[in-house]
């Protein structure tokens, strides 16, 4: 069973930075394209940041140049490193993975930005 387990998020004031990481097991991690969503209440989950196995990345437009998405292959980890954060930026955060053909989920990390 694929788990990812998610830590990070809180409370941060306008202006301020937080991190996000999502842990899994090595199989996961090694072999799988790597991303965050995020989601607000009565909408859809929304595509974030995506790390391929090779580091290639990729940003919704929102938050290109203020996010940093990486690999830690020492702790089969992937940050998400938020700079500059909005308030438009509050919103529960879930790790995603895409392994042997299935979507699989973190349990999900409130993000709150104050202005």
């Amino acid at each position: 069973q694929v788990q990812l387990v998610e830590s990070g998020g809180g409370f941060v004031q306008s202006g301020g930075s937080l991190r996000l990481s999502c842990a899994a097991s090595r199989s996961v991690f090694s072999s799988s394209v790597m991303a965050w969503f995020r989601q607000t209440p009565g909408n859809q989950r929304e595509f974030v940041a995506r790390i391929g196995t090779g580091g290639v990345t990729m940003y919704t437009d929102s938050v290109s140049g203020r996010f940093t998405i990486d690999r830690d292959i020492d702790t089969n980890t992937v940050n998400l490193r938020m700079n500059n954060l909005k308030p438009e930026d509050t919103a529960v955060y879930y790790c995603n993975s895409f392994y042997e053909g299935k979507d699989y989920w973190g349990q999900g990390t409130q993000v709150t930005v104050s202005s």
